[in-house]
């Protein structure tokens, strides 16, 4: 069995991978530092006695995307798990005043996204078997004027991982959305986040494996977060644009 990381620098991702390669999975860690990718492998290879690669990957190079893939199956000729990790939660006051980062949050977020897993998809398909694992957000569950940006392009990568789901179930092929509550990674480091609702990596990385085993369809990870962003849609749109939210 094996396993393919897209944006392995993600805290998330290598929680996630460990569960994997405790599993004796082999690991293709990808990110745009070719040399830090291979020195995590390498990590891995000493620590869990598994078979890891690290390769070079730009989530925002489309034209790139294809010779990836190609690459990345002349290491392993059958992926069983792809990882989409990677993101960019950006700054939504440097948004309002540019589009300049407005375009970095959704081209990283949603259109790196969907260029390289349409391919993946699209390989599985015609193997008739494979998993795609895509870690979406609650942030895309209802728009806020803190980050709405990000959460659009969240909102949007769910909405793709939805129908891909459809589209491939009759393939023998599985897609599992992910979305993460507060999490201590360096994405949310300096944000005054409330500490009882900030998980681990570790605990949702955790999470992710054995969703991925048990084949969901979707995993707010940790579980409560599904309560409370029911909680947060439920609420009248007169109400919560008041919200300082």
């Amino acid at each position: 069995m094996s396993l393919l990381v897209l944006g392995a620098n993600s805290l998330i991702a290598q929680c996630t991978a460990e569960c994997f390669a405790k599993d004796k999975h082999e690991i293709i860690f990808a990110g745009r530092n070719a040399g830090q990718m291979q020195k995590l492998a390498n990590d891995f290879e000493i620590r869990f006695q598994c078979k890891a690669y690290g390769i070079e990957f730009d989530a925002l190079d489309y034209n790139s995307h294809k010779t990836f893939l190609e690459n990345v199956l002349k290491l392993i000729p059958q992926v069983d798990y792809v990882l989409l990790a990677f993101g960019y939660l950006g700054e939504q006051t440097k948004a309002n005043e540019g589009f300049d980062e407005s375009k970095k949050i959704i081209e990283t977020n949603y259109t790196g996204a969907v260029s390289i897993i349409h391919l993946f998809a699209s390989h599985f398909e015609s193997q008739r078997k494979g998993n795609i694992i895509i870690i979406s957000s609650v942030a895309g569950d209802r728009g806020r004027q803190s980050n709405y940006l990000y959460g659009s392009a969240k909102a949007g990568l769910s909405a793709f991982a939805q129908g891909l789901r459809s589209r491939l179930f009759k393939s023998g092929v599985h897609v599992l959305t992910v979305k993460p509550g507060f999490v201590d990674t360096p994405m949310t480091y300096g944000m005054p986040l409330p500490k009882l609702l900030v998980a681990s990596p570790k605990k949702v990385g955790k999470d992710i494996y054995k969703a991925a085993l048990k084949k969901k369809n979707i995993l707010y990870t940790p579980f409560y977060w599904r309560f409370i962003m029911m909680i947060v849609k439920s609420i009248p749109e007169f109400i919560f644009k008041k919200l300082k939210l």
